[in-house]
């Protein structure tokens, strides 16, 4: 409730200052967006005798944003629950509001900026740094980017961050293994025609205890460097996009392995006939053969697309780089884009196959055997109305054909399982309100 009042006070002050004799923008919104799920083998494949699941999420922001000719600042407050997951006469809620993004941006002239604080950090097509929208909570990060424009088309990034547990009067252990300790980037961009260049550079830093004892934890960083880069191309009829990573340095987690993994990826689409657009696209990401995991004098060749917004990518049932692993053995996607847009209506469907880049392998009496690289097929659709100025309808639903090389990499303990041959499926539909309040430019 304090963060509430906070928000709606400094709503009150932005009001104020709209009135000032320099020129500036003000704008306070917010969103709400109510989402219904049904998931019966989302994520991983659905057991035996198990009843699907069927809720309702929803996510609610109010965003303040304010800018001059020195500086910006943006704060997004949100809300996001389950409806029910409190008593109708709560006194609190089970998550309360958060602060999705807080930060400001001052600008040094024409060329140079400094945005500091809790923000998204975005680019190119999301693989590596993404928003992560779909997910209702969202990604943000607490860091310092300093950026350069200049000959009206070049654009560089550099960014810091370095997280702690706490305020502290000597060193604590980073014990959140989930999150980055440190990590550097430097983002370059440039647009020339109908084309355009990025290249990134990321030195990310995870935690990780050298000793499994408990009592004598020593924490250590395993820092992995990313570097590689995007090209693009548009015009009216024909897009086209191609990409390139290579990791190296430190695998995370137990063993700390060197790591050697690469990415590569490509997609074209055509829009011949209006309305109407096809294409077709595929990414392979390196993987570590099971046999090899676990053993310290192997390299571990899985790559990790880090922060990006994983669920735009590999199909919509998140079986791939989202939350569950899939066994680290790397994944090739083949798929088909197709997209159809009459008046307010826009459809999608994007059928996927799937395939491990490195060998699976199954260990049953200690015995060895090699599975085929086939993981499955999945199949996404999706529809959106516009059914007013900023409020959309959306729905979907996406079906998954998974094979016995999917059951070991998501369930590897299941030998003797056919759930695998289950239906896999999941639907959903949301509704998506952003209003806005007051705008003053």
């Amino acid at each position: 409730m304090k963060k509430v009042l906070l928000f709606i006070f400094l709503s009150g002050f932005l009001f104020v200052l709209a009135g000032d004799i320099f020129a500036q923008t003000v704008n306070i919104s917010a969103e709400l967006r109510p989402r219904f799920e049904y998931r019966h083998g989302y994520k991983t494949l659905f057991p035996d005798d198990t009843k699907p699941a069927n809720f309702i999420s929803q996510r609610t922001r109010l965003n303040g944003f304010f800018a001059n000719k020195n500086f910006k600042a943006y704060v997004s407050l949100q809300d996001v629950r389950v409806w029910g997951d409190v008593n109708q006469l709560n006194t609190r809620d089970v998550n309360g509001f958060s602060v999705h993004e807080a930060w400001g941006q001052i600008f040094f002239g024409d060329v140079v900026s400094l945005k500091i604080g809790r923000q998204e950090i975005i680019y190119d097509d999301h693989r590596i740094f993404g928003s992560v929208n779909w997910a209702q909570q969202a990604r943000s990060h607490d860091a310092a980017i300093l950026g350069l424009k200049f000959a009206g088309k070049h654009k560089i990034d550099v960014g810091v961050a370095y997280n702690a547990m706490g305020e502290s009067l000597y060193k604590n252990d980073y014990t959140n293994t989930k999150n980055y300790k440190a990590l550097q980037l430097i983002h370059y961009h440039v647009d020339f025609g109908k084309s355009g260049i990025s290249i990134l550079f990321l030195n990310n830093g995870m935690p990780y205890f050298a000793d499994e004892d408990t009592s004598k934890i020593d924490e250590k960083i395993a820092y992995s460097q990313t570097i590689g880069g995007r090209y693009s191309f548009k015009e009216e009829k024909v897009k086209f996009n191609v990409a390139f990573y290579y990791q190296t340095g430190k695998k995370r987690f137990r063993f700390n392995n060197d790591l050697s993994a690469i990415y590569f990826g490509g997609d074209v689409s055509f829009h011949l006939i209006e309305n109407f657009s096809f294409g077709i696209g595929g990414e392979y990401l390196s993987g570590t053969p099971t046999r090899d995991q676990g053993d310290t004098s192997k390299v571990d060749q899985s790559f990790t697309p880090f922060y990006g917004t994983n669920h735009k990518f590999n199909g919509w049932m998140d079986y791939f780089y989202v939350g569950i692993g899939h066994g680290n053995v790397g994944l090739i996607d083949i798929y088909i884009p197709l997209k159809y847009t009459y008046e307010k209506l826009t459809f999608a469907l994007i059928p996927h196959y799937f395939m491990s880049a490195a060998t699976v392998s199954i260990k049953n009496k200690e015995i060895w055997e090699d599975l085929s690289s086939g993981l499955g097929t999945e199949v996404d659709f999706a529809v959106s109305y516009a059914a007013a100025k900023n409020v959309t309808i959306a729905g979907g639903y996406s079906q998954l054909f998974a094979t016995e090389t999917m059951r070991a990499v998501k369930q590897p303990t299941a030998y003797d399982s056919d759930n695998y041959k289950n239906s896999n499926g999941w639907g959903w539909v949301m509704v998506t309100f952003k209003p806005t309040f007051f705008s003053k430019d």
